[in-house]
């Protein structure tokens, strides 16, 4: 078993139990806890989830690149998102990396490629004892041209997705957040210095 492959198997959970983590990324935990890991610079919004921010990966063995989403409103720096795109994009390396994912997790729950199996996505779905929704998508990519070619995995926990895109709603239909975010003159006071400072 190829080292790619046997980052999926990393996160030591049995069989059916929900999945949290793939390539040493774990769903809930903080952005900064793996500080070393990504590239924090990088940090940039993601187009429709406005309040949800993702990062490029270091380097890691087995993987081409990766994104980190994390929340910036409900759970500041929580991570919502492990996307990974794996080095081998062959066929042969998806067939395998999908068996042992059903030997771990059974059956996928849903298959959410085009019929012509150009995309091949398989989804899984889990809630874990926490009650968090977690989705698991294992993708091929042959030809879409709109899609990461090649083999990609995306590991999410659905709800902390859903709960940070609420949280920014709701500040935005806030009035106050309008008026605290704009830029506001200071008023001339006859009160200057300590006088303005000391209670009197």
């Amino acid at each position: 078993m190829g080292m790619a492959v046997a980052l999926i198997l990393s996160a030591g959970v049995g069989f059916a139990e929900a999945p949290h983590g793939v390539g040493g990324f774990v769903l809930n935990k903080n952005i900064k806890d793996f500080a070393d890991q990504v590239i924090l610079e990088t940090a940039l919004p993601i187009r429709y989830l406005e309040s949800v921010e993702e990062v490029e990966i270091k380097p890691l063995e087995g993987i081409k690149s990766g994104l980190i989403a994390y929340g910036t409103c409900a759970a500041p720096g929580k991570i919502v998102r492990i996307k990974l795109k794996y080095d081998d994009a062959s066929k042969r390396f998806f067939e395998k990396l999908l068996k042992l994912t059903k030997e771990r997790f059974g059956e996928p729950d849903e298959y959410r490629g085009d019929p012509f199996h150009i995309l091949i996505a398989w989804k899984w779905s889990f809630t874990d004892e926490d009650n968090n929704r977690i989705s698991l998508i294992l993708q091929h990519n042959a030809m879409d041209e709109e899609e990461k070619l090649g083999n990609a995995i995306k590991l999410t926990m659905t709800n902390l997705v859903e709960d940070d895109q609420r949280c920014y709603k709701e500040k935005q239909l806030d009035p106050r957040e309008g008026l605290r975010g704009q830029k506001w003159e200071p008023k001339n006071q006859e009160l200057s210095g300590w006088d303005l400072f000391i209670p009197r």
